[in-house]
């Protein structure tokens, strides 16, 4: 499996342990076919995407079918991100990004949505600046490194080595994130003495 597919089999599956009923695609044909099909309240879309891209299947959400869309992508320069406030993208958040970031946004939006604030009868309002979450650089966030480096070490799932961190960390009695950079710490202080 891809890291495409990866991401798109977490997501999936991180939406539908909130709640959310989700139906995925794994091109922008497809994507356009079941949103044509399905009539879903709301899109979650890559950039990069097999036949049509991202942009090209938000076109046919904002023009056609009036659904509402979010972009989760690794692109964030100043073009795509134009490019997003163009097509009215309710939200563009920036990869890499487990679900536990990427849900309060869906929810936030899901919330505008039922409040009437975005109508899936009519185009979203292109906003004068989209929104946009980003993440630290990937490298310096000690968190998803440290959760990694259980996940490897232990042979755990990204859950269990979560949950083994917040343990370590009650353990302790710190902070997770200060945990996260103890762990850290040591390993890059093994790397360095081997």
């Amino acid at each position: 499996m891809d890291d495409d597919r990866l991401v798109l089999a977490a997501v999936t599956h991180g939406l539908a342990q909130a709640g959310y009923e989700v139906v995925d695609a794994d091109n922008g044909d497809e994507a356009i076919l079941k949103a044509r099909q399905l009539r879903p309240e709301m899109a979650l879309l890559d950039i990069r995407m097999e036949g049509k891209s991202g942009f090209d299947v938000a076109e046919y959400l904002r023009d056609v079918a009036r659904i509402p869309f979010m972009f989760l992508s690794a692109f964030a320069d100043e073009a795509t991100i134009a490019k997003v406030n163009e097509l009215g993208a309710v939200a563009y958040l920036i990869k890499p990004l487990d679900i536990d970031q990427i849900l309060p946004t869906v929810d936030e939006a899901f919330a505008r949505l039922r409040s009437g604030e975005l109508a899936s009868a009519a185009p979203p309002p292109a906003p004068s600046a989209p929104v946009v979450t980003a993440t630290p650089e990937p490298l310096s966030d000690p968190l998803p490194l440290a959760v990694g480096v259980l996940m490897h070490r232990h042979a755990l799932s990204r859950v269990a080595a979560r949950q083994r961190l917040q343990r370590m960390a009650a353990e302790q009695g710190i902070s997770e994130a200060a945990q996260a950079e103890r762990l850290i710490a040591a390993v890059e202080e093994l790397a360095r003495s081997a």
